[in-house]
């Protein structure tokens, strides 16, 4: 009976995929649960797994693509490409109207843009740090620290080679982890405690995934606040980082 259900998931990767990932959110929530009670959200939890189990696939199998090298979860390879990413991204954006972003003021619209060119300026001012001088390469870095998403649209857009989008990958994840942790610790000192103070933080921040579960750590009633901005937050630096960014990349270096 194992043996047949083995040899219908490699026969069905999708399928297998969402199991593996469906398994694996589950466990990250209960060791959220059980051994931090809540501290730690359990999506930080589970993109630590993802990144352990990316880590063994790789060393396993001697391939380059992680668990998608073994052939039982050669679906995961579609499941984190493109087209589902691209996917998330309309379906985050789905039904939200400009008008909403009203209700925050001129604040939430200041918050926006100052969230975005903050987050790329320190993103282009590490990869400077570790040697990246080409307009490229700082580009698509510092569009990754605005989000993970955004890097690899940026990098995409004006020609970054694999290992750059990966890195801007990277920092991404290590933004959004840092705000799931953080933003419950440090929620009381900063006000976050009402609608526009969520929206603010979200639009400051960005990164939807980090900023959801942190607000959900501190406050679920918060969550769609802060989601609705950062939501705007992803569009506007999908927008800016492979044009205006970009240009004002290349006019100083």
């Amino acid at each position: 009976m194992i043996e047949s259900l083995f040899t219908q998931l490699e026969r069905q990767h999708l399928v297998a995929a969402f199991a593996l990932v469906g398994g694996a959110m589950y466990l990250s929530y209960v060791l959220s649960d059980k051994l931090t009670k809540g501290r730690v959200h359990g999506s930080a939890i589970a993109i630590m797994v993802g990144l352990a189990l990316a880590y063994v696939g790789g060393i396993t199998t001697g391939g380059s693509k992680g668990l998608a090298d073994i052939s039982l979860f050669a679906g995961l390879g579609l499941m984190g490409g493109g087209m589902l990413r691209d996917l998330a991204i309309i379906a985050t954006a789905y039904g939200v109207r400009f008008q909403e972003i009203r209700t925050a003021g001129m604040s939430g619209v200041v918050a926006l843009f100052l969230g975005v060119v903050l987050s790329f300026v320190a993103g282009v001012a590490v990869a400077f740090a570790f040697g990246y001088r080409d307009p490229v390469s700082l580009t698509t870095i510092g569009a990754g620290t605005v989000t993970y998403i955004v890097g690899p649209i940026a990098g995409a857009s004006i020609g970054a080679s694999s290992d750059i989008i990966a890195l801007s990958i990277a920092a991404g994840l290590v933004k959004s982890i840092l705000v799931m942790i953080m933003t419950p610790a440090m929620a009381r000192h900063i006000g976050l405690d009402n609608p526009r103070s969520a929206m603010i933080f979200g639009g400051l921040m960005g990164t939807t995934s980090g900023v959801a579960a942190g607000l959900a750590a501190t406050n679920p009633r918060l969550v769609p606040y802060g989601a609705m901005t950062a939501t705007f937050y992803t569009g506007l630096g999908a927008l800016l980082a492979p044009s205006v960014l970009y240009l004002a990349v290349r006019a100083i270096f």
